[in-house]
């Protein structure tokens, strides 16, 4: 029942373990970091400091060049290896980067553009192997999504569809048009 999480929450003390994540607290005690996903949605611009700095500056210039990134995609100004726009986009995660990305995408189905969305998470070589067939490697985008970029599903998956776009493309310069990095 509601009562019942409620005092969970007090008894946890829950509202300062809130209160630390927006001070930009160390509370991801596994990999002593903050937890900064606070600062992605702050759009008042409050200050958030991490070891004495205020991360919104460094914030705010990341979130713009991703806006211009996202609208050169879809504005089909970002041209592949072989001049021709981007029509496919495929999201290589596991856990929240790909659970997240996916219901995104879910939600904002009725406002879709003209790019196809393809998310990819099981380190099973079937599923890539079956989303790749689907694809031309001359406009897709492959978006690979960690904090860490040392998960193996990820990496697995990130290198599998590197090894299928170099077939086609031949050259390693190329596979800076395709390939983009995402992490926190």
């Amino acid at each position: 029942t509601l009562e019942k999480l409620q005092a969970l929450a007090r008894e946890t003390d829950l509202s300062s373990a809130i209160a630390a994540m927006f001070a930009g607290e160390k509370i991801n005690r596994t990999e002593d970091r903050a937890v900064l996903h606070v600062a992605l949605r702050n759009r008042s611009n409050t200050p958030i400091y991490v070891d004495g700095h205020d991360v919104m500056p460094q914030v705010n210039a990341v979130l713009a060049k991703m806006k211009q990134f996202c609208a050169r995609v879809i504005g089909g100004e970002w041209k592949g290896y072989s001049g021709k726009a981007i029509t496919d986009v495929v999201n290589i995660g596991i856990g929240g980067s790909d659970l997240g990305p996916y219901m995104v995408t879910e939600a904002l189905r009725p406002y879709k553009n003209h790019l196809n969305m393809h998310f990819v998470s099981n380190v099973d070589g079937t599923h890539i192997a079956e989303t790749l067939q689907r694809l031309d490697p001359e406009t897709t985008l492959f978006l690979v999504a960690s904090k860490t970029f040392t998960t193996q599903e990820t990496m697995t998956n990130a290198h599998s569809a590197r090894d299928w776009f170099l077939q086609a493309a031949g050259d390693e310069c190329h596979v800076a048009k395709h390939f983009a990095a995402l992490s926190t």
